[in-house]
């Protein structure tokens, strides 16, 4: 197959069982009369079971599986198709490898932790209640459980160990596999050898062989042996055939009597009755529009327990949705618990849309790629200044920004991999001044109390300059920074800034005070208790405040954009088409049918150019007679009188366009004058735009005329010397030449 999606045994299984729609057999204890060739089964896109398993054993055989077809007995979930008391394979949750935490040996000089005072009777006592509680949580959950395990419990088939079924048996060995395993064709599902829904196995084949089971399926399948190439358990029907467990043996026991083997070779191929007969059905083709449709008419529906799975082609649907995964809080699937819906081809990136119904919150998950660089976008209204989270592909960011959390008070930012090492932004806001009908960050933007930004280490700073945390309370007027604690140290620098206004009531400037700045070092220096400095450093965190108050800004104005965008892309749900795929590609269709159409006028004119321009002036003379220098003179001004004739026609055609065109402006304008009082605007704007197409038409017929008289001699004269040269009045005007 020319698909890589097909060289796995999974892949390979899920595709099989996407194609195809099932047909139950006619009696499900007997096996079907006849089998359908792939290619039919292919073509119909339905059969039964035997027919699944023919084409995936096909499929794999050709993949480099050593697989086989097997014809059994299965249960009654199996046969049917039935996966409505099976789990999704979709909801299953994949088990997260919890890593254990390095203990950090403790410190030499660590402070130990405060006593504990509290009662120990008081805490038995409450964990004594707390286990009793949790013990009545579990009884409960028991008693539910084995009442819905009640309700699942199938209920006895009368036709158990008796229903006929096919599935693929893929042995190890070839691609690396490393035990044998069965594929059920119908679900695309892989099971054990052992498994309880396989109850027996009568007979199974491949392109080369039949094999009959001979052993004992008192037990199902668990104490099947398969090993083809013991004749005691499996009777082949062919002797030209491989057999793969037993090859190996005869090599062990032959491998000291080459000589012998050589000798008795032509016997052994005397002893063949007949091998297995050539294929009569055609090579497996699969277009590439059935491979991407993959469902019958596009779409499929599987009804798993308490869950609903549906399939559809790519491009199917208008917003590109391709599958949809519906999960239940009931087994009668009546109330929705969540939704998944996954996408293809979406302009957005758009990839997977989980919306959960009893909480509200959607999660849309975004392929890198789009506009605002989303990765991650979970709320529950798009409203603006509510809760939300934004994750963003930090590569794909100038700033670094890699989460954004959202409530209707705070906002919180997460950056990495910055210049000034900001990793960290937390902004609370305050209620509105203004009662605005539309409030918004732009109009009315929210009054901010309080920010808070951390900052990673910075190597290039002592630890005692360089701050670690920073919160400016506005409405306070406070500013407190927080440094980085040294390694060997166990406190770290604190400085806090009361800024007040720079003048006063009366206009005098106020001047640095040491009350205005409260410090506690680790390492008290000189140059930090001067007020110059301390002077500086408040100055500097004062226009550092105003860039973080910008800052913040801007992002509430990005979060707008963002979910206006998203608005606009939920609405649109444009889908990209490759320039590869002609037949959705408007784009290139037209490119494709612009180019056949000029290619089709040039062959138009070269057919053109090699008409015969002597045509109509020979038939006019008598069939048969060789042509006479008279009449070859006579054909030559004929041909060009009537050439002559066409220029001047044509010139007097564009000469007359000209002077209607020129007339019908003129009465126009002279309209125009004597209305010109009682004229709308309306009637205004189309006399201007009448003028100016009348304009253009009458340029255009004036340069075609002009252009016609330049190039009408030219013409002429190039007719003239091509008739000198017609091979058919070359030898009759060389005289008048």
């Amino acid at each position: 197959m020319p698909y890589p999606e097909l060289y796995n045994w999974d892949s390979c299984a899920q595709f099989v069982s996407d194609f195809l729609s099932m047909v139950p057999l006619p009696d499900p204890l007997q096996p079907p009369s006849h089998l359908y060739s792939s290619t039919t089964v292919l073509k119909h896109q339905k059969g039964n079971c035997f027919d699944f398993s023919t084409l995936l054993c096909s499929m794999l055989i050709g993949a480099g599986y050593d697989a086989y077809c097997v014809n059994g007995y299965g249960s009654q979930d199996l046969c049917q198709m039935d996966l409505t008391r099976d789990v999704c394979p979709l909801t299953m949750k994949h088990k997260e490898v919890v890593q254990e935490e390095e203990k950090v040996p403790p410190k030499k000089y660590a402070i130990k932790p405060p006593r504990d005072l509290s009662s120990r009777f008081e805490q038995e006592q409450k964990m004594k209640k707390q286990q009793e509680i949790q013990g009545e949580k579990e009884k409960r959950w028991k008693e539910e459980e084995q009442r819905l395990l009640e309700l699942e419990k199938a209920k006895i088939d009368p036709l158990h160990g008796l229903r006929v079924h096919a599935w693929v048996l893929v042995l190890s060995g070839k691609r690396e596999v490393p035990e044998s395993f069965f594929i059920d064709p119908l679900t695309a599902r892989s099971y054990s050898t052992q498994d309880d829904h396989f109850l027996g196995i009568e007979s199974l084949w491949n392109h080369k062989n039949y094999w009959v089971n001979m052993q004992d399926c008192w037990n199902g399948c668990k104490d099947l042996v398969f090993d083809l190439g013991d004749p005691v358990r499996w009777e082949y029907l062919l002797l030209g055939t491989d057999k793969p467990q037993l090859a190996v043996a005869e090599e062990e026991d032959d491998g000291m009597n080459d000589d012998e083997d050589m000798e008795n070779l032509g016997k052994e191929d005397e002893d063949k009755s007949f091998d297995m007969p050539p294929s009569w059905v055609e090579q497996i083709e699969i277009s590439p529009e059935a491979f991407e449709t993959r469902c019958p008419n596009g779409k499929k529906v599987i009804q798993y327990k308490r869950a609903k799975l549906e399939k559809w082609a790519p491009y199917l649907n208008s917003d590109g949705l391709v599958c949809r995964l519906t999960t239940y809080e009931d087994l009668e699937c009546t109330e929705t618990l969540e939704i998944k819906e996954w996408y293809q081809h979406r302009e957005d990136m758009l990839e997977l849309k989980h919306i959960n119904k009893n909480t509200g919150l959607n999660i849309d998950y975004f392929k890198p790629g789009h506009p605002q660089a989303l990765c991650v976008h979970s709320y529950k209204s798009m409203q603006p200044e509510m809760d939300r989270i934004m994750e963003f592909y930090e590569t794909a960011r100038v700033d670094g920004l890699i989460k954004r959390e959202e409530t209707p008070k705070t906002m919180t930012e997460y950056y990495q991999g910055r210049s000034d090492f900001l990793s960290y932004r937390h902004v609370d806001f305050g209620d509105r001044v203004k009662k605005l009908a539309l409030n918004s960050a732009e109009s009315n933007p929210r009054p901010m109390v309080k920010i808070t930004e951390r900052f990673s280490r910075n190597p290039a700073k002592p630890a005692d300059e360089d701050v670690a945390e920073r919160v400016f309370l506005i409405p306070e007027e406070r500013i407190q920074l927080r440094y980085h604690c040294r390694d060997d140290h166990i406190t770290a620098s604190k400085r806090e800034f009361l800024r007040r206004t720079e003048v006063d009531s009366k206009g005098n400037k106020i001047i640095m005070t040491p009350d205005m700045c409260i410090s506690f070092e680790v390492e008290p220096m000189e140059h930090t208790k001067k007020l110059l400095y301390q002077y500086e450093a408040m100055m500097k965190l004062k226009n550092e405040e105003k860039l973080s108050k910008h800052q913040a800004w801007e992002s509430e104005l990005e979060v707008l954009e963002i979910l206006k965008l998203r608005e606009e892309e939920e609405e649109a749900h444009t889908l990209t088409i490759s320039i590869y795929d002609t037949k959705r590609n408007e784009k290139s269709k037209e490119y494709r049918e612009a180019m056949e159409r000029v290619m089709h006028e040039e062959h138009l004119r070269q057919v053109e150019a090699q008409l015969d321009y002597l045509a109509p002036f020979l038939a006019q003379l008598p069939p048969g007679e060789k042509l006479t220098r008279w009449q070859a003179a006579r054909v030559k001004d004929e041909c060009l009188s009537d050439f002559k004739q066409r220029l001047i026609d044509k010139a007097n055609l564009i000469q007359a366009r000209f002077e209607k065109e020129t007339q019908e402006l003129q009465k126009k304008q002279q309209w125009y004058q004597e209305n010109q009082v009682t004229l709308t605007p309306e009637d205004e704007d189309w006399y201007l735009s009448y003028c100016s197409q009348a304009m253009f038409r009458i340029r255009i017929l004036e340069q075609r005329l002009n252009r016609h008289k330049e190039l009408a001699p030219l013409k002429y004269l190039a007719l003239e010397e091509k008739l000198h040269k017609d091979p058919r009045l070359v030898d009759f005007l060389k005289v008048f030449a």
